[in-house]
């Protein structure tokens, strides 16, 4: 089954061919005959009730420096192709958000992956507050008084923007800390969005573990160790990447969530678990394929393909 496959992401000349997850669905994609297409999100348009993007032909290879070819651009209505992949990388913002809009004028003929509506209702650190129970204790709120009383009982927090990603402005407060004011302060001062405080897990100094589900079945894993007097678990941000195992409370955590996962049309899906609890639910462009593949040799993009393929035959037929 040859598919014409449109990737909507950030621009070619910015992948790391070692570590991007889109890069290896490409390759994978190409490597069962699909015809691959390129666009950039800016390059998104309703044009009198139809969806187009600029978009050019796609070629890769695993060659550094060397490692894609675009054809001619051309405007392209987005009902033409038979898979649409949604692959930008966050900031989850109006620009985002704007484009699973569009997105959504197309997803009953043109199979688009993640499903843009459930992209744009599950944002990392909100999604997985509906599984509450999995998580630390956690407070959303802009309120400086509740912060503060949240840290009297917890003591030791984490705390966080709401849509920050990549480790961004994420900052642990030890009980002796004394910039937790200052920090309020700089984070309402900024943006009128709440700010994310968390429990912090000691747990998290052996590992951060990214776990990816593909149709809600988890698949494999990997652990991001901060490095010495770093509180982040980031690769972004100097992260060591080891190899993990499924614990059986990873494989209960997955267990809960999966369901609603595959029912949402979530296809590929990158949850973070420290210790015991689950942090964050990664619907708009997770990673960690790569890294999977080389501790272990599980090839994760065939698995998504699978995936795809499977609900592109029962898409065509509805």
């Amino acid at each position: 089954m040859s598919l014409a496959v449109a990737i909507q992401m950030d621009p070619m000349e910015s992948v790391n061919i070692d570590a991007d997850s889109t890069f290896a669905l490409a390759l994978e994609a190409t490597a069962r005959g699909h015809l691959l297409y390129h666009y950039l999100p800016s390059a998104l348009a309703l044009r009198e009730g139809r969806v187009v993007a600029r978009a050019q032909p796609l070629e890769v290879r695993r060659v550094k420096g060397d490692h894609f070819t675009l054809g001619e651009a051309r405007v392209i209505e987005l009902e033409t192709f038979d898979v649409i992949l949604m692959r930008q990388d966050p900031p989850f913002d109006m620009a985002y958000i704007t484009a699973t809009h569009l997105l959504e004028h197309v997803k009953r003929t043109t199979l688009v992956i993640n499903d843009p509506v459930h992209v744009r209702n599950a944002p990392e650190k909100l999604y997985v507050t509906h599984f509450a129970e999995l998580m630390p204790p956690t407070l959303i709120t802009s309120d400086p008084t509740l912060i503060r009383e949240f840290r009297g009982v917890h003591k030791d927090i984490v705390v966080k923007p709401l849509f920050g990603n990549g480790g961004a402005g994420v900052f642990h407060i030890a009980p002796d800390d004394e910039n937790l004011n200052a920090l309020i302060e700089m984070f309402t001062s900024r943006s009128r969005e709440p700010i994310i405080v968390q429990r912090y897990v000691p747990a998290v100094r052996q590992g951060d573990k990214r776990i990816i589900l593909v149709d809600g079945e988890p698949l494999g894993a990997v652990s991001r160790v901060p490095p010495a007097g770093e509180a982040r678990a980031n690769l972004h941000v100097g992260a060591t990447a080891i190899p993990a195992k499924l614990t059986q409370r990873d494989r209960d955590i997955c267990a809960a969530i999966g369901p609603a996962l595959k029912s949402r049309g979530l296809v590929f899906v990158g949850i973070d678990v420290i210790g015991d609890y689950l942090t964050e639910i990664n619907v708009t462009s997770p990673t960690g394929i790569q890294e999977i593949a080389r501790f272990d040799g599980t090839n994760l993009a065939a698995k998504v393909w699978d995936a795809i393929e499977s609900r592109r035959k029962n898409h065509k037929r509805g």
